[in-house]
């Protein structure tokens, strides 16, 4: 058998498929061949997303899930698999939180934050597995950050305090890390395969027009310069594809050298 980055006929969900980074991720899945579900709470912010994509045709679809909710988690499964008769892979990209600065957090945002950026992924990989045990190549990719690897640099931040990474979003990136490798263990045995995608600098567009900030991150990168979110699809394609089928409970890190030094 050729193992190649082919995803015709592959049943593939992704949670916050329509943000910044995950309409790239979206994008790259459909035009190599996925039939991409794209689970969301907004209808409508899917349609902005993808207005005047004519040529993603009948590959790509909403469904709407609110990740918050196992219910919800449970009832958009179960409508793709009335729909498509089978899910192949899962994509945990979505999250939320409140609050931001580490001295004034409070109770009850640090809680939502975790929630959003780590209970959720949790909700979802649960959930999935029973679908995914009858796909014949089944992938889980849950996506971290650059700051559940490493530290922020404050320095960064210093003069862009409303920048400020905040410390419940990292530990709980950290934690995603972690529990894909947990997972990976757990489902080895039925050929689940686990992995994490980190991205790195990926500013979005209202935040590139701070120069000064976007030119202190590019300074932290060893190829000097941001993300762009095309530069992360390859990476949600190859996890998703048969060429990948040997690798589990992997962290990739796309981050242009951000945490290599």
């Amino acid at each position: 058998m050729v193992y190649t980055f082919d995803l015709t006929g592959k049943v593939i969900l992704l949670t916050g498929g329509y943000g910044y980074l995950g309409k790239a991720a979206s994008e790259s899945l459909v035009y190599h061949g996925g039939i991409v579900y794209v689970l969301g709470r907004s209808k409508e912010k899917f349609d902005k997303a993808f207005d005047g994509h004519s040529e993603l045709g009948k590959k790509l679809h909403f469904q709407h899930c609110d990740v918050a909710e196992t219910s919800s988690i449970k009832q958009a499964f179960e409508t793709v698999i009335a729909e498509e008769g089978k899910i192949d892979v899962l994509i945990n990209n979505a999250f939320y939180l409140d609050g931001q600065h580490p001295l004034t957090m409070t109770d009850e945002q640090w809680e939502t934050g975790i929630d959003g950026t780590l209970s959720n992924v949790f909700r979802c990989v649960r959930e999935v597995i029973p679908h995914l045990e009858k796909s014949e190549s089944p992938r889980i990719i849950n996506v971290s950050s650059m700051y559940g690897v490493v530290a922020p640099d404050f320095n960064v931040y210093e003069d862009f305090q409303g920048m400020l990474n905040p410390p419940h979003y990292g530990a709980a990136k950290a934690g995603v890390v972690q529990l894909s490798k947990y997972y990976a263990s757990y489902l080895g045995k039925k050929g689940i395969t686990v992995n994490t995608v980190t991205p790195g600098p990926y500013p979005p567009e209202s935040v590139q027009e701070k120069q000064k900030f976007i030119e202190l991150l590019e300074e932290k990168t060893l190829l000097k310069r941001i993300g762009k979110p095309e530069d992360l699809g390859g990476a949600f394609v190859f996890l998703a594809s048969d060429a990948s089928g040997y690798i589990t409970g992997q962290n990739i890190i796309v981050d242009g050298g951000w945490t290599t030094v």
